[in-house]
């Protein structure tokens, strides 16, 4: 077993363990004053905002090239109405994986990259009944979606880290 323990260089001291995934708990557009409108909603795992804009949570997974596992960012994806229907349709059906993506607007911004993740186009994937849908980004020159095309190291997952824990 690899040590997966790292000194900070944000903080200077040691931390077990390394953390392989960090997730948005709600859409980059859901604000505080929503909560008491009555056509927007906050889910665990959907999200309507004033009845004109739907969320899905979904799972954006990196290969992480040295280690047996992989990073994932638990991110939110916007997607049309019709598509959102869809999903939630299906949301308790058998085989639902074989559905083909929906396409989606990234609506996460995940700040450890140097340019806007906030609406990056992507291809929204359902999984077996009880599993997040998963994200695969258009195949573009950011480095988010290079990432998830390439893979990182766990010194980038490091990185990650003490970006987020410790910024």
């Amino acid at each position: 077993m690899v040590d997966q323990g790292y000194v900070c260089r944000g903080c200077g001291q040691r931390h077990e363990g390394l953390p392989f995934s960090y997730g948005a708990e709600a859409p980059a557009y859901w604000h505080d004053d929503l909560v008491s409108d009555e056509r927007s909603v906050l889910e665990d795992e959907t999200c309507i905002i004033q009845a004109q804009h739907y969320f899905v949570r979904a799972r954006l997974v990196i290969p992480v090239l040295d280690a047996d596992e992989n990073f994932e960012w638990g991110v939110w994806v916007s997607l049309s109405r019709d598509s959102f229907g869809r999903v939630l349709d299906l949301w308790t059906t058998q085989g639902r994986e074989r559905e083909p993506g929906y396409f989606g607007w990234l609506s996460t911004q995940l700040p450890v990259y140097p340019t806007e993740t906030l609406n990056l186009k992507t291809d929204v994937h359902t999984g077996p009944v009880g599993t997040r849908p998963h994200v695969v980004l258009e195949p573009t020159d950011h480095p988010l979606a290079a990432e998830q095309r390439s893979g990182i190291t766990t010194e980038r997952v490091r990185e990650i880290a003490e970006m987020l824990l410790h910024p």
